[in-house]
């Protein structure tokens, strides 16, 4: 049975401990460094070091650019558009948490 590209499940689970360096976001993502040096100008990812060469990236990064891109792709957003629905949805995210521990 041979399976096409859009039926297969591929997932990647990144720990928070986990540090990713520009390179390895990039091919993570499959974006080029210029791209990820816009969302960290936009404040999409946070780094920490003091320059591309010696950044270092949370694991939560990835899944942070991926939804970044997708909100451009999928809905046309622009940058400053997809950093401002990404913090929306972490902090409905949050308040979810908070909801359940109240119920």
């Amino acid at each position: 049975m041979t399976m096409d590209k859009t039926s297969a499940l591929v997932g990647e689970i990144l720990e928070e401990q986990v540090e990713l360096t520009l390179g390895e976001l990039c091919r993570a993502c499959q974006v080029p460094a210029e791209r990820v040096v816009e969302l960290v100008e936009e404040g999409i990812v946070d780094p920490s070091g003091p320059n591309p060469a010696r950044w270092r990236f949370r694991g939560m990064s990835v899944q942070r650019v991926r939804c970044a891109l997708r909100l451009e792709q999928d809905l046309g957003v622009n940058v400053a558009g997809a950093a401002l629905a990404l913090d929306l949805m972490e902090e409905l995210e949050r308040m979810r948490i908070r909801l359940r521990g109240l119920g």
